[in-house]
């Protein structure tokens, strides 16, 4: 019976690392077939097809990149619409969060009512532009900021995380003499840096990867971000452009450099705050 057993379990445990190298190679080889082709020539790619190995491996595509000062303006642009972004958005959800979690304060349900109610419905984009158009916000990174201020998702997680927070902490606290506001930053947050932590990985890569937005309300190039630059070059990529002053055509392998340049700053960012991701995501929801 023991020898069936084990049997059963070395069979299923050979399926399921079957089944995820199937599915690391499903996400893997895309990824590689960018960042490879990215080193390939225009004539190569459009002759070859699909391939891992370039046969002349080259840095045009690249070169074409940091001498063009449009790639290099929105790449600086989408650092400060992140950076930026991501400070505003962590304060104001942080300071939220714990003020819904007070169960003192008045009004308190019809305010958490609201923050689902946003979750579930939105007011739509005419609305939504016709707003940020009254308000003089167009042309300017506040439109971004302000209409992506508080996330209702990692609001309710990290008000959740508040709740679940010991309440002995904040009696012993108060007995000491905190008020409310030295009570939030020497007791509250310093308890919650794993869960800001996760968050402001998640807001970090929302405004960097934002572009719809961006295209709605920004219409000048030298405010675009990279993702609007990105767009641009997959969409003019397939007309015939004449050709830039280093003799490289729009083509192929820049769409790939393209990618990989707008990728890498969130790749190399998230091995810092991985460590954060197993308890900041639970810790807020699950209580206990």
């Amino acid at each position: 019976m023991k020898t069936y057993t084990l049997r059963k379990a070395s069979f299923f445990d050979a399926l399921v690392y079957a089944v995820l190298t199937v599915v690391l190679l499903g996400v893997l080889l895309p990824c590689l077939y960018v960042l490879l082709s990215s080193f390939s020539t225009k004539q190569e790619m459009l002759s070859r097809g699909f391939f891992l190995i370039p046969e002349t491996w080259t840095l045009n595509a690249y070169g074409y990149l940091f001498n063009n000062h449009n790639f290099l303006t929105s790449f600086k642009n989408a650092f400060e619409i992140t950076i930026v972004g991501t400070a505003l958005s962590i304060s104001t959800t942080t300071l939220m969060a714990y003020g819904l979690s007070r169960t003192w304060l008045k009004g308190r349900k019809t305010l958490n009512i609201m923050v689902v109610f946003t979750v579930l419905f939105s007011g739509g984009i005419i609305p939504m532009y016709l707003l940020t158009s009254q308000l003089g916000l167009l042309n300017t990174y506040w439109s971004l900021f302000l209409n992506n201020l508080i996330l209702p998702f990692n609001l309710i997680v990290m008000r959740s995380f508040f709740q679940n927070t010991p309440k002995e902490l904040e009696e012993a606290a108060r007995m000491d003499g905190c008020g409310e506001w030295m009570l939030f930053f020497r007791v509250m947050l310093p308890l919650s840096m794993t869960s800001v932590a996760t968050f402001i990985v998640f807001y970090a890569v929302f405004y960097w990867n934002s572009y719809f937005q961006a295209i709605l309300f920004i219409s000048d190039s030298q405010l675009i971000p990279l993702q609007v630059f990105l767009r641009q070059i997959v969409l003019e990529s397939g007309n015939s452009l004449e050709s830039v002053s280093n003799g490289y055509e729009f083509g192929p392998p820049v769409k790939m450099a393209v990618v990989v340049m707008a990728s890498l700053p969130m790749i190399v960012m998230y091995p810092f705050f991985q460590k954060y991701f197993d308890k900041g995501m639970l810790v807020g929801s699950v209580k206990g």
